[in-house]
């Protein structure tokens, strides 16, 4: 079997696969050396995830980032990451690119042309330029720590070895920047997470979805608005009543259930807490800013106008439809043209709870397929956080998504990608030339 010998081989070439690649290229050639770096993604055509997020326009990032916007390994140490590659250091790396970011109302940083496709050849071009050999589809089936290094071993098909390709790599240093299991259609299979053990690695003991739309019950009103967002507060509880997160942005209601920027965010904390308490609950907030007795207090000043009316206009303003469905829901019946001053306390009371803490009855997430991150992963307390180098592993880096680190939408886990390949790239390169 044929070896072929490089310097630094990184495992994954999409956001942070090729952040490391082009920094480790980059500080080789800053110590006036060359090093032969190869980045090897099984994908045929690189950066699925880039070309697919912000709706195919690529939110690169959000204009204040810090650790409170992720989860995963302890804040601390997202922290020390984030810090060295922050968020003007992006900007300015992408304009040297030629790549110019704007901010939009939502704080998210996206190219100016609107097309993610000038973020993903930017990145390649800047591999190239740094001396990055990018190799793809060429899947990586095994890593083993030797004496000389890292062999990595490839899976391929008969028609790829016939054209004389390396069957396999020795490698000094290895990055490893397989991302996790979201959308595997764009290759992430969890494969990171078998080479990361069996290099002496621990993973959680929960590897789940983030950012991922939430399924409710069979019959639930709300799917019949499918269509229709809102404004609204999603809230994760203990089953003792607990609030354990909280999110407030547009809510979509669909065929399924929820999605949406609200879901998708507290998504992974009520999967995490449903996980650890069967007695965690999702509750829905459709007037954001105002509690159960304060709507109750409103609704007892407005007494003499109609429920539906107070709910579709002034001062709720929403969609009439969804107005309905929850007088419908909980039995004001509007359709008799009754005003609130007719309705029993309880029937009041039950639409003031059904409006600002609704019970949603979630029974689970869309899965990986439709998740855009990772919860779970490789822990930060397992690297060195100045280089993202391995404490268990010498010669091993490990970075993005495979780690235990996972950001809210609006461009969060791009800059995660960005720091944490940073970090990595430019720690191996050093590493190896101060050999």
């Amino acid at each position: 079997m044929t070896s072929e010998r490089v310097d630094i081989a990184v495992i994954g070439a999409g956001a942070a696969g090729l952040f490391a690649a082009i920094w480790a290229g980059r500080a080789a050639k800053a110590a006036g050396l060359q090093l032969s770096i190869v980045a090897l993604d099984g994908a045929s055509k690189l950066g699925a995830k880039v070309l697919v997020a912000g709706g195919g326009r690529c939110n690169v990032t959000h204009h204040a980032v810090d650790e409170s916007a992720y989860a995963g390994s302890s804040r601390n140490a997202i922290k020390k990451v984030l810090r060295s590659f922050g968020v003007e250091k992006t900007t300015a790396f992408f304009a040297e690119l030629g790549v110019e970011l704007k901010r939009e109302e939502t704080g998210k940083l996206f190219p100016t042309t609107d097309d993610a496709h000038t973020v993903l050849d930017a990145l390649l071009a800047a591999a190239r330029d740094a001396g990055v050999e990018l190799r793809h589809p060429w899947r990586v089936s095994a890593v083993e720590r030797t004496d000389g290094g890292f062999f990595v071993s490839r899976s391929f098909t008969p028609e790829q070895a016939a054209e004389g390709r390396s069957e396999s790599l020795l490698a000094g240093r290895i990055i490893l920047a397989t991302g996790g299991m979201a959308l595997p259609r764009s290759g992430s299979d969890g494969a990171g997470y078998a080479f990361a053990r069996s290099l002496g690695h621990s993973v959680t003991p929960q590897v789940f979805p983030s950012l991922v739309p939430l399924t409710t019950a069979e019959g639930w009103f709300l799917k019949a608005l499918s269509g229709i967002a809102v404004p609204a507060t999603l809230t994760v509880t203990s089953g003792t009543g607990k609030k354990l997160a909280s999110f407030t942005n547009s809510t979509l209601f669909t065929h399924f259930g929820l999605s949406g920027p609200g879901p998708l965010d507290v998504s992974r904390y009520y999967l995490e807490a449903k996980r650890e308490d069967p007695g965690a609950k999702l509750l829905l907030n459709l007037l954001p800013g105002a509690d159960t007795e304060r709507f109750d207090a409103l609704l007892v000043k407005y007494r003499d106008d109609s429920p539906v009316r107070i709910l579709s206009q002034h001062p709720c303003g929403l969609p009439e439809r969804l107005a309905r469905a929850l007088c419908d829901k909980a039995g004001v019946y509007p359709s008799t043209g009754g005003v609130i001053q007719h309705m029993p306390r309880e029937v009041r009371r039950g639409l003031a709870t059904l409006c600002t803490a609704m019970d949603v009855p979630v029974t689970g997430s869309r899965g990986f397929t439709f998740a855009e991150v990772t919860a779970g992963g490789v822990p930060l307390s397992e690297l060195h956080l100045n280089t993202m180098a391995s404490r268990v592993c010498p010669g091993l880096s490990i970075c993005g998504e495979v780690c235990d680190v996972d950001g809210r939408i609006g461009g969060f886990n791009f800059q995660w990608a960005w720091a944490s390949g940073y970090l990595a790239g430019t720690g191996a390169a050093i590493d190896l030339l101060a050999e």
